[in-house]
Parts: C-alpha cells; structure tokens; sequence
C-alpha cells in the first residue's frame, strides 16, 4: 500500500472503513471491531440497560491505521465519528498537527466516500 497523507474514515458501531486518498489513487482498509452480538442493545435476559459491550481496541486499531495521515475526515452515522474524534484528539497519536474533522453521513457508497474525500481534500480537481 503507498503511503498517503489524506484518509476519510466511515465508521459505525461495528466497522470502520479507512481509505487513504492519493492524487490519482485511494486505499482501503476494513477494522471490524470484535463485539459479541451485532446489536447494539439486548434487553432478553439481562439485568440493567441492556447496552452490549464495547470492543476496547476498535479505537486503538484505527489510530494505528491512521498514523502516516497527516489530514483526516471522519464520516458516518451516530455518535461513533464524534467519539473516535475525541480518541484521537487526546492521543494525537494519529494525527501529525494535521487537520481532524468529523462530519455526518449516513451510508454512502464507497465510491460516494472517497468522492466526498476528494472534494474534501481538494485532490484530484484542477484550480479553476
């Protein structure tokens, strides 16, 4: 994979797609996070509220994923982008002094997310 500056990353509470934009070229990564059921609440046969557990290294495995951008967009539905924006904010780890932003969108095409990366970015589109 060549390294590139710019990732855009659609995440919800199950998986987080990484696409790290170039110029001409884009990559992808896939981070499923390890949960025990595929929803978020299960109320049959529990005590108290009934919210599943969160996978603790969904948010360190997408830091690592982004540690060489320097520019990152983070999209997706829910409160999951708000969080990881959070993580990285205080860990900084990913992010090299570049740009962190998270902004809604529900669930684009991967075509669609890499477009709106691009516009993003301003990659790719010559100056008029």
């Amino acid at each position: 994979m060549a390294a590139h500056n710019h990732a855009v990353v659609w995440i919800d509470h199950r998986v987080a797609k990484v696409f790290y934009l170039g110029l001409e070229t884009s990559d992808e990564r896939t981070i499923r996070a390890d949960l025990a059921t595929e929803h978020l609440h299960h109320k049959a046969n529990t005590i108290g509220s009934g919210k599943a557990l969160e996978d603790a290294t969904f948010f360190p495995r997408i830091g690592e994923a982004l540690q060489s951008s320097e520019a990152i967009l983070i999209v997706g539905p829910g409160n999951e982008k708000t969080l990881l924006l959070k993580y990285l904010e205080e860990r900084r780890q990913a992010v090299k002094g570049g740009e962190l932003r998270a902004e809604a969108c529900d669930h684009p095409t991967d075509r669609e997310i890499i477009a709106l990366g691009r516009r993003h970015f301003h990659l790719g589109d010559p100056a008029r």
